[in-house]
């Protein structure tokens, strides 16, 4: 989340208020999908119709963007409010049903969600029966979420600061700090956790402020994605999470959300459903590193940042190329949810003269390129490369380092692995 500046949070809300309007709420409701190549027509069109200019701008404004936040609220996007920021922030509704479902698998009744935003964990927590308090610092944001939690009788939304709530108000809390900063032309991301709005400390604190007798209370907190596993206490879970590939969020879970003896977690959403690898303390240690095999795994980033990598390469009986880089290596298939297998081809020094006529011999115009452990650029090498010219034949090039040399490996990519039950739990 952006917390945004006084000017611009009052002119947000000054740009939202027609939509909050019984007649702009149904203009709204009345338009056509948004298209791109159609709004200055359909802008005319309402003007034309006697329609005030800011009251077109603000509905046009909502059509673009609950097109945008299909891909995250699917049918829902089409009778919600968003804001530009609160869109780009919000957590997907999938991943909102995981973290909803911690707290009812926790026995916890009542959340507070607190930086709630445009109202998506609120409305997943609602959607399960779970009675819900959301608050948010911004004006407008406020007035998006209670929109968009009027479905649900059992949430609402008011203005108000994390620091300032009242742990005793609900059983447990839901926190989502601010992790950017207003800066020129936009935002900039925070990368130290004391940073945050309200910080790290403050988080821990609340935890804690939210149980009895020394131990933290049920409260979950959305964080940066690069935080450190040891920025936390012990006995906290840290839970990281990729959708379809891209690592999203570090979430810590206290207290009764946490499982016990679970130091970390990774948890990948793929087109087959949510797969779980936990990491304790006797979870195995990350392989020593050794030979090429037949196959090359890229472990999905949150099983790096959760530290699995020893863990995952048990299940694939594999090594590490090099003590320094996350790629495996085996010498059987072994399809996984928690990582892009390859078959390996051919392996070479680094080197562009060699490449360009590997390339050519073997016609190789479509390359997909891979890199860890090397300062070259895959785009870069691609100008050089210019690999059209050679063909029409496929390859993944892998850049990488071998028992420390700079190296080339020539691969294919495995066919899409199938969800497998037997390589980690289903994330709950």
């Amino acid at each position: 989340m952006v917390v945004p500046p006084v000017d611009d949070a009052e002119a947000a809300l000054r740009a939202l208020a027609p939509v909050l309007q019984p007649a702009g709420w149904a203009l709204l409701n009345s338009l056509p999908p948004y298209r791109e190549d159609d709004a200055l027509r359909q802008a005319a069109r309402l003007r034309e119709a006697g329609h005030p200019p800011e009251l077109v701008s603000a509905v046009l404004t909502q059509s673009r963007l609950r097109t945008r936040a299909t891909e995250k609220f699917g049918e829902f996007a089409s009778s919600m409010l968003f804001t530009p920021h609160g869109l780009e922030q919000a957590t997907r509704l999938p991943v909102a049903a995981l973290h909803a479902e911690r707290f009812q698998r926790a026995g916890v009744a009542s959340v507070a969600d607190l930086g709630c935003g445009i109202g998506g964990d609120a409305m997943a927590l609602a959607g399960l029966g779970t009675d819900v308090q959301a608050v948010d610092r911004d004006p407008a944001t406020v007035a998006v979420a209670t929109v968009n939690l009027m479905p649900f009788p059992n949430a609402r939304a008011r203005l108000g600061r994390a620091e300032g709530h009242d742990p005793r108000d609900t059983e447990g809390i839901w926190l989502d700090p601010a992790r950017r900063a207003p800066a020129r032309g936009g935002s900039r991301r925070l990368h130290d956790p004391e940073e945050y709005e309200p910080p790290l400390s403050t988080v821990v604190d609340l935890a804690h402020r939210l149980g009895h007798d020394g131990a933290a209370g049920p409260l979950g907190a959305k964080l940066g994605p690069g935080i450190a596993r040891d920025a936390l206490p012990e006995d906290v879970e840290m839970q990281w999470l990729s959708f379809h590939g891209q690592v999203l969020e570090a979430t810590a879970w206290f207290g009764p959300l946490a499982r016990e003896g679970v130091l970390s977690s990774a948890v990948l959403v793929d087109r087959h459903g949510a797969h779980r690898l936990d990491r304790r303390a006797d979870t195995a240690a990350d392989p020593e590193p050794g030979p090429l095999g037949d196959h090359v795994y890229e472990p999905d980033g949150a099983v790096i940042r959760a530290g699995l990598i020893g863990t995952l390469a048990v299940q694939l009986d594999a090594r590490t190329l090099d003590p320094t880089i996350a790629y495996l290596t085996g010498d059987t298939h072994a399809p996984t949810p928690f990582a892009r297998g390859y078959a390996v081809r051919d392996v070479m020094p680094f080197g562009l003269k060699r490449l360009t006529s590997y390339l050519r011999e073997h016609r190789l115009g479509i390359l997909e390129i891979k890199k860890r452990g090397t300062a070259v650029e895959p785009e870069e090498l691609r100008r050089k490369l210019r690999p059209r010219r050679f063909g029409d034949e496929s390859a993944t090039l892998i850049l990488t380092r071998i028992a420390g040399e700079q190296s080339v490996i020539v691969a294919s990519a495995h066919p899409a692995a199938a969800a497998q039950g037997a390589a980690g739990d289903t994330a709950r």
